[in-house]
Formats: C-alpha cells, sequence, structure tokens
C-alpha cells in the first residue's frame, strides 16, 4: 500500500499532469495495486479562488467572473493534453464548469453580503483539488487504468476550525476504510482531493495552505500505508535552500524529529503538520521529484518508479547514522522580535502565562522564546504581519505593571529572521554551539537571541533580515555540507 500526493507545480499543467500519470501507472505496473493518490490544486489556483472571493466581499463584481472563465480555460487547455476520447472530455468539461459555476454563485452571495467567513473561505478554497482530482482520474481512465475521483470531504472529519481544521482520527480512520478499501479491493486507484475535509455534520473545512502533504499522512495512517510519497519539485529534503547555497545537496535518509524541525524553521518542503500521523503509525514518508523520478526501493526491497537509482529522501524513525552532526541550515523571514522587559518583572511569577495568553488570545503563532537568565525580559519571535496586534494586547495586559513601572517598556524588532541548524548528531556533542557562533563571529554577523530546544535536535537564533544568507551560507560551509551526499 503506497500513498502518493502531488502537489501543485507537478499538476501545473497538461504537460506535467501526463508525467503524473506515467509515473502512477509505472507504479502500478511494478507494485501490481494498492496505490492511492492525493493530490493539489493546479498551481496558483488557489491563491485565485481566495482573491476573487475577497475582492468579491470588498464590492468589486467582476474579478470573480473572469476568475471563472481564466481557470474554465486553463483547466480545459490541460484535459485536452491528457484524455483522448471526445466523450470523455465533454463529460468531464460538464463537471468542471458546474463547480464553476458554483464558484462564481458563492462569490455572487458573499459580493451581496460584503463579507467573507471563513467558512465561506474553506468553500471557495477547496474548488481547485475538486477540479484536479477529476482530471487526473480521467487522465488515467484514459491509459486504461481504473480510477475515480474522491473528496476528502467524505473521508476526513475535523473539528470546525476553519482554515486550519484538525482531523478528528478515530471517526477519520473508520471513515477512510469505509470509502476508500472496496475501491482498492476493487482494484480502482482512488484521486483523493488534499487540502480539504469535513466536520461531522458534513460542513467543508481545510487542513491548512499546503495541507495535501498532511491529507496523504492521514490517509497513509488510517489505511496502515507500507509508505507515503510527496512528489514535490525539488529532489528531496536539503542541507539547505539551494537558492542560498547553491551547492546544498540531497539528504539521502533523516529521522522524523529532524524532518520536524526543519518543516518548522521554514524548509517549504513538507507541511509541517505531515509528520504526525507518521509517527503514530510508522510509517516511512518519502519526498520525490516529479520532474526527476528516481527509483525508491520499496518495503521488502522492492523496486520502485521507473528513472534513475537512489534519489529523493527517506523519512524514518531511525536512520543511517551519519557522520554529520548537522543535517540541514534552515531560515524564516517576515519576523519581529517583540520584548517585555523591565526590572520588576525579576522573581515576579506569571509574567511569561501572561505574555503568552495575552499574544494567544489573538490567535498569533509564536516561532521562538527565549528570557534572560536574570527574569528581567522575555522575548519571541512572530510573523511580522502580526506585530501590531501582539503589542497591542501586550500593552492592554500590562497596562497596570506598565504604570507602576514593574515593566519598562514592550517593543518589537523588526526585520528580523530565525536561522536554525538541525541534526540529530548534535545531542550530546559537545562544541557544536561554538562552532556555530564561531562561524558567525568569522564573519561578522551579530547574533540578536538564541533558544536551543532540550532535545537539542537544533540550535536557533535570530539575526538581522539582511544578514540571513549569509548566515546560513557560513553554517553550512563550516559544518562540510556542501560536498557528497551526507
Amino acid at each position: 500500500m503506497i500513498v502518493m500526493k502531488f502537489g501543485g507545480t507537478s499538476l501545473g499543467d497538461g504537460e506535467a499532469i501526463n508525467r503524473v500519470v506515467d509515473i502512477v501507472c509505472q507504479t502500478l505496473k511494478e507494485k501490481g495495486g494498492g496505490i492511492v493518490v492525493v493530490v493539489s490544486a493546479m498551481s496558483g489556483v488557489t491563491d485565485t479562488l481566495l482573491s476573487a472571493a475577497i475582492s468579491a466581499a470588498q464590492g468589486d463584481a467582476e474579478t470573480f467572473r473572469r476568475a471563472r472563465w481564466h481557470l474554465s480555460d486553463r483547466h480545459r487547455l490541460a484535459m485536452t493534453k491528457v484524455i483522448g476520447y471526445e466523450e470523455a472530455r465533454l463529460q468531464l468539461m460538464e463537471e468542471i464548469e458546474a463547480l464553476l459555476s458554483d464558484f462564481e454563485n458563492l462569490c455572487q452571495s458573499i459580493h451581496i453580503l460584503g463579507e467573507l467567513t471563513a467558512r465561506g473561505s474553506d468553500a471557495v478554497a477547496s474548488l481547485g483539488e475538486r477540479l484536479t482530482a477529476r482530471i487526473l482520474a480521467a487522465a488515467l481512465r484514459d491509459r486504461g487504468e481504473r480510477a475515480t475521483a474522491v473528496e476528502a470531504t467524505a473521508a476526513i472529519v475535523t473539528n470546525g476550525q476553519h482554515g486550519s481544521a484538525t482531523p478528528l482520527m478515530d471517526e477519520t480512520r473508520e471513515a477512510v476504510q469505509a470509502r476508500l478499501l472496496p475501491l482498492l479491493a476493487e482494484g480502482v486507484i482512488p484521486v483523493v482531493t488534499g487540502f480539504i475535509a469535513a466536520t461531522k455534520e458534513g460542513v467543508t473545512t481545510t487542513l491548512g495552505r499546503g495541507g495535501s502533504d498532511y491529507t496523504a499522512a492521514i490517509l497513509g495512517a488510517c489505511l496502515d500505508s507500507d509508505e507515503v510519497w510527496i512528489w514535490t519539485d525539488v529532489d528531496g529534503v536539503m542541507t539547505a535552500d539551494p537558492q542560498v547555497v547553491p551547492e546544498a545537496r540531497t539528504l539521502p535518509e533523516i529521522s522524523y524529529a529532524e524532518a520536524a524541525e526543519l518543516s518548522y524553521f521554514g524548509a517549504k518542503v513538507l507541511h509541517p503538520k505531515t509528520i504526525l500521523p507518521a509517527v503514530e503509525r510508522g510509517i516511512p514518508l518519502r519526498i520525490l521529484n516529479t520532474f526527476n523520478p528516481p527509483i525508491p526501493p520499496c518495503q521488502g526491497g522492492q523496486r520502485g518508479v521507473a528513472g534513475k537509482e537512489g534519489g529523493g529522501t527517506l523519512i524514518m524513525a531511525e536512520p543511517k547514522p551519519s557522520e554529520f552532526t548537522v543535517k540541514g541550515i534552515t531560515s524564516i523571514k517576515d519576523l519581529s522580535l517583540v520584548t517585555v522587559e523591565g526590572r520588576g518583572m525579576l522573581g515576579v511569577p506569571g509574567i511569561a502565562a501572561k505574555v503568552f495568553t495575552a499574544v494567544a488570545q489573538e490567535g498569533i503563532s509564536v516561532l521562538m522564546i527565549s528570557q534572560s537568565s536574570s527574569e528581567q525580559n522575555i522575548c519571541f519571535v512572530i510573523r511580522a504581519e502580526a506585530v501590531e496586534r501582539a503589542l497591542r494586547a501586550l500593552e492592554a495586559a500590562f497596562e497596570l505593571e506598565l504604570a507602576r513601572r514593574n515593566v519598562d517598556r514592550v517593543w518589537a524588532q523588526d526585520k528580523v529572521a530565525i536561522v536554525a541548524a538541525v541534526g540529530a548528531g548534535m545531542k550530546g556533542t559537545p562544541g557544536i554551539a561554538a562552532k556555530v557562533f564561531g562561524a558567525l563571529g568569522k564573519h561578522g554577523v551579530n547574533v540578536i537571541s538564541i533558544a536551543q530546544g532540550s532535545s537539542e535536535y537544533n540550535i536557533s537564533f535570530v539575526v538581522d533580515e539582511a544578514d540571513m544568507e549569509k548566515a546560513v551560507r557560513y553554517i553550512h560551509q563550516e559544518f562540510g555540507l556542501g560536498g557528497a551526499r551526507c
């Protein structure tokens, strides 16, 4: 059993979809069955849908109509390149036009109301995956395979938190097995919509942007699959962003914990939540390149997709030992460092709780926390777009302390970035921090704030945004990650 997920760039046009069909058919030929496919929307489609809905809520009655016909033309063009039978094309086009008509009607309602609710946003955003699933399923049928589009709203059950819903795994496992196992038993390939789900009442929800990876991992866990393959547009998880470090290399194997740290701190190959279902069921994940397909060995040593030997990254509980203590350097920019400081904070219980309660009530996610040993300041990193809300909330929460001068000020430093060095080999190895900060010191990169988790799998620190790329390059060089595959 393999769950294969294809991202938006892997499905960006007719040529790309044909490439995906090749991969699925070849894998099916070599495995003999047991494949579930998860799809994202075509690249850029979700942004187009949401932008049109937002403009409709702002009183624009034209953008969503233009978006409807633009999406119609784009999907029609892709469809003509992947489906040879005219009757099949006509039937599929009817389905696509019906979905796009629903989109136009929904945007018309949003325009009249002058409001885009979180529920309405999920309903609009879900359309892209629905379109792609139907096209890919039809393309597979055109190649002689039995395939059917499956909407994840009938399989993945979540709470009602629109925009970033949480799966209810017991209910989801039951629904996934009831919906997909009969299809698999009949030799049918389910092509499942990624990113979207539904509440127990059947209301459409989404798992957050990039959530199709998460969908694949959820299905893999519910079906007890042998592996989950995430097909994207890079060769796997790399030692650093190759646009920043040209000599960056693909990591052949990393642990679940290392993958979680890398994805959390900015590596864009994998959605951060994808690791959770895989860890719970012990299912390996593979990151593979649709445009450079390798031959990943399946469970039991079987060969996989046609292409070159090796390649990709295998994410598992216990990867092979590596000589490299640090395996990857990653970074996040467009951040702000918020500081709450005051001499009156020393020894006062509950200050930290008050800080993070105020921020949490604004729905703001904290990426990194640091506190001085003197307890005279607490600083934390958040997305730049949330800094004004955070400052207002903190000033309100500490109004009395500010008046009494127990807290001297609440302020933010903008245009900062987090850089993180990640690797399981760091645990218990002396001198890692010295090597990291020594490399930065030699090149004049100033470190603003530092944090290290108790797991010792990462050292993360804050630098000025202008120094971020230099910091990544210098640490990558210091640990010799630009040589052969690590």
